[in-house]
């Protein structure tokens, strides 16, 4: 069945890294916010680098990231999926990422995890000749990256 996005970008003409996810899990279409599953580590990772208590409402999250210039969409605008799973996403059709970086000056692209990656090469890259650095995914079903793992390897790509 076809799932569209229901998540509006998350930017302000100040945002400086874009980070894009794959496709919003169950939970964060419920919430409409990126990253509202409690076991995804998303949060804890940037509230982290940053130097704050991870944030618990979207408000705190959306202050988190204006405050530190941060842009968060996902690569895919509708596709068939089923539950949260990446490995079942068929039949994607890209979100326009132009939307983003006609407003604001976005420095660096960053992917979150493989998948993420995969459907911006194929889709993406091209349309916009930009080159996005891939992260491991804060996805608890990423489970060989443990917190410190993650929160090293982000913070080299985020300060």
């Amino acid at each position: 069945m076809i799932i569209n996005h229901p998540i509006k970008p998350f930017y302000n003409k100040n945002s400086k890294i874009l980070i894009l996810g794959s496709f919003p899990s169950v939970k964060s279409r419920e919430q409409m916010f990126f990253y509202g599953h409690k076991q995804n580590r998303f949060w804890r990772v940037i509230s982290t680098i940053y130097g704050y208590i991870e944030p618990k409402s979207i408000d705190e999250k959306k202050a988190l990231l204006k405050e530190n210039k941060l842009a968060v969409w996902d690569v895919i605008a509708s596709c068939d999926i089923v539950g949260s799973s990446d490995s079942s996403i068929k039949n994607v059709i890209p979100n326009d990422i132009n939307i983003i970086l006609n407003e604001a000056n976005i420095e660096k692209i960053i992917v979150n995890g493989k998948t993420a990656e995969k459907f911006y090469n194929k889709y993406i890259k091209h349309q916009i000749n930009r080159v996005a650095i891939c992260l491991p995914s804060t996805s608890p079903a990423n489970a060989t990256w443990s917190i410190e793992k993650l929160i090293d390897q982000w913070k080299r790509e985020l300060t």
